[in-house]
């Protein structure tokens, strides 16, 4: 064997090794075997007063607007868990990347099929 297949065999082998890794964590990600990188991360909220004491009516603009916001906030998060959002930007990106990896792993691995031929 001459160098040429030699690293021809190497880079083949490479980019079949970046694909199978980026498969596997995938895998092990998507069954919950593995933990969910945290790319986005939701950070504690701390306890606000309320705007206006219970029982009384909100009399200017700013304390209706705030007492608005509360209620739908509240109201949302029975909908929503609250790290609903950040889960889900985390498993999109995640999957970003490893289309990525799996795009440039099916590279190096044409490249080494081509030194391979040649």
């Amino acid at each position: 064997m001459n160098s040429k297949n030699i690293i021809g065999w190497i880079t083949f082998l490479a980019g079949i090794s970046i694909i199978v890794f980026a498969l596997s964590s995938s895998y092990n990600i998507f069954t919950g075997k593995a933990p969910l990188p945290e790319f986005f991360e939701i950070e504690g909220k701390a306890a606000q007063a309320p705007a206006t004491p219970k029982g009384q009516v909100p009399t200017s603009l700013e304390e209706m607007q705030q007492e608005i916001g509360q209620m739908l906030g509240e109201q949302l998060k029975g909908l929503l868990p609250e790290d609903f959002l950040p889960k889900i930007l985390n498993l999109v990106i995640w999957s970003m990347l490893a289309g990525i990896l799996i795009f440039g792993g099916a590279q190096i691995s044409g490249l080494g099929i081509k030194l391979l031929k040649s």
